[in-house]
């Protein structure tokens, strides 16, 4: 299949998924933009390819969004796939939720509001242009309301609803949109998990999949299909009955 893209901008790109979604387009000939706040991860990925150009950046800090992306409104700089892919991941129990309460807030900056700052500094352009394909990562977590994960779920959930608006918005302009809803993901993230996660899947394949399915031009790309067709059939139970499986199987009380 032809390569749509010659120029992308990944973030959250020093770890996980967005790292390998960074060397992946890379070694496809693709100059890719890959924008984290961690300088020295940033360094080793970029070392490892001469299609990546590092740019140190906090997407929850719009300032720093806008400054770091300036040169993009230049024709030959400007993304033609924008991965919005920057996130953290807490747990906690509803019990710690006021000594949890900067990392809660923290995660809503970093997971939506990130995303938000990328939009608002570059949609401007992308509707003048009327081209381009933004992916925004959320999760299967957003799907319904999960336990322990307070500070997670809900900012998947509100990324899941952002995309649908997006979507909806966007596409008659010509701009394509997709929401990606991985499962679990072997990555520094998960494995700090303590509990069981089924179905995981590699950095390598989840970022093969998502590449695969975004020159499809797919709006949900969701893997891999056994858990997320279960999570999915999770959204369209009734809350009673919903409720009680999450006790059964999660909570089992």
């Amino acid at each position: 299949m032809t390569i749509p893209w010659q120029t992308a901008w990944v973030t959250g790109a020093s770890s996980g998924i967005g790292r390998e979604l960074a060397l992946q387009l890379a070694t496809k000939n693709i100059k890719v933009f890959a924008s984290a706040r961690r300088t020295n991860k940033l360094k080793i990925l970029s070392s490892l390819n001469d299609n990546i150009y590092p740019i140190n950046m906090d997407v929850s800090q719009i300032r720093d969004v806008r400054k770091k992306t300036n040169f993009f409104l230049e024709d030959d700089n400007f993304p033609d796939l924008i991965i919005l892919n920057a996130g953290v991941s807490k747990l906690f129990t509803i019990d710690k939720i006021e000594e949890s309460y900067q990392e809660i807030v923290r995660s809503m900056d970093v997971n939506y509001f990130g995303v938000i700052n990328c939009l608002a500094v570059l949609l401007p352009s992308m509707i003048k242009r009327k081209r381009g394909h933004i992916a925004v990562m959320a999760s299967v977590a957003g799907y319904r309301g999960l336990p322990n994960s307070l500070a997670y779920s809900p900012t998947k959930a509100a990324l899941i609803n952002l995309v649908e608006i997006l979507r909806t918005e966007l596409t008659p302009i010509g701009i394509t949109v997709s929401v990606i809803n991985p499962g679990f993901v072997d990555t520094d993230a998960t494995r700090i998990n303590k509990f069981r996660m089924p179905k995981m899947v590699s950095v390598e394949y989840a970022a093969d999949k998502i590449l695969r399915d975004l020159k499809k031009l797919k709006y949900e790309i969701a893997f891999p299909f056994g858990f997320t067709f279960f999570i999915k059939f999770l959204r369209i139970l009734p809350n009673s009955l919903y409720f009680f499986i999450i006790r059964r199987l999660i909570w089992k009380k």
